[in-house]
């Protein structure tokens, strides 16, 4: 029996498999304010958590080239190359401004402690109200306030602070301008109408815009009657109210003619409308006579002694 013989070769290392290639993705978009290896590159590596460079301020954007992510990739051991050489990302940071009402109520109770009115309008000319990431959670305070008389100018540094973002300071300035109480129409009316709760609301104008005579209380025009149509938003004018009438113009009245020991009736058609105790004149049906009588009562007109004779009934 023949003996066969093996030669013990030496166990040999497999070579090394390739590191699978990271691949750029199309475009970053960070939550957090760091920018990191992982949200430039899929597949980067066992460094893929480092912190590359701090992220956009929220609601900006940074964007990376084709030299950049090379030199990024080289630094960190990344394996990857550009395909072309327009290879690119896009960085973002969703954000969401600061509500400009808010700014506005801080500066508002800021410049009380100054001495403004309170229920003055604000012009901040120029204001963009500072981005804070979306969803954060922020705080405002104002710092540095001075106000110059007369006049209520004021400048001030507004200070934002909010998750995920250190502290920003924002210089601005403004004017503090004098408001009146205004009561408007909440929708169009019509000559006549009697206006009703829901009509009107009451707001504040600046005084320089509102002229001398407009109703400022809601009980100086909830329940009277217009005497011209409005508009939509449009200030009443104390002129253009009255009390409702009782009497409507080309209405049948009854004329009521009372002296001592009289009594008379008469059918008449007012030729004008008239509020309670207003003077109206009415065309007596039967004569034809046109007489000046006082509106007591819907559909009711007092005729004094002295005028044109009616027939009575």
């Amino acid at each position: 029996m023949r003996r066969r013989s093996f030669l013990l070769l030496p166990l040999l290392p497999l070579p090394a498999q390739a590191a699978e290639p990271a691949i750029l993705r199309p475009n970053a978009v960070l939550e957090g304010d760091v920018l990191r290896l992982s949200d430039l590159f899929d597949n980067a590596g066992p460094r893929a958590q480092t912190v590359i460079a701090a992220a956009p301020l929220p609601g900006r954007r940074m964007v990376l080239e084709t030299q950049n992510l090379v030199n990024i990739a080289r630094q960190n051991g990344v394996p990857w190359r550009p395909l072309t050489g327009t290879d690119r990302i896009v960085v973002e940071r969703p954000g969401r401004p600061i509500p400009r009402q808010d700014i506005e109520a801080m500066l508002r109770e800021e410049l009380a402690r100054h001495g403004v009115d309170p229920e003055m309008e604000l012009e901040l000319p120029g204001l963009i109200p500072p981005m804070i990431p979306a969803g954060a959670w922020f705080q405002l305070a104002v710092e540095g306030i001075s106000v110059e008389q007369p006049g209520s100018r004021f400048q001030a540094t507004l200070v934002v602070l909010a998750d995920g973002m250190g502290a920003q300071r924002t210089r601005i300035a403004g004017r503090a301008v004098a408001t009146v109480p205004v009561v408007v129409a909440t929708r169009r009316l019509a000559l006549g109408e009697l206006i009703g709760r829901n009509d009107a609301r009451l707001i504040r104008m600046r005084a320089e815009r509102v002229r001398p005579g407009h109703a400022q209380q809601l009980d100086q025009v909830v329940g009277m009657e217009l005497r011209r149509p409005m508009a939509v938003e449009q200030g009443f004018a104390v002129v253009d109210l009255g009390p409702p009438s009782i009497v409507q113009k080309n209405a049948l009245v009854t004329l009521q003619l009372e002296s001592p020991g009289i009594s008379l009736t008469a059918q008449g058609r007012a030729l004008e409308a008239g509020a309670r105790g207003a003077s109206v004149p009415v065309m007596n049906l039967q004569s034809r006579n046109i007489v000046e009588g006082i509106a007591i009562a819907p559909g009711r007109v007092r005729v004094t002694m002295g005028t044109i004779p009616m027939a009575a009934r």
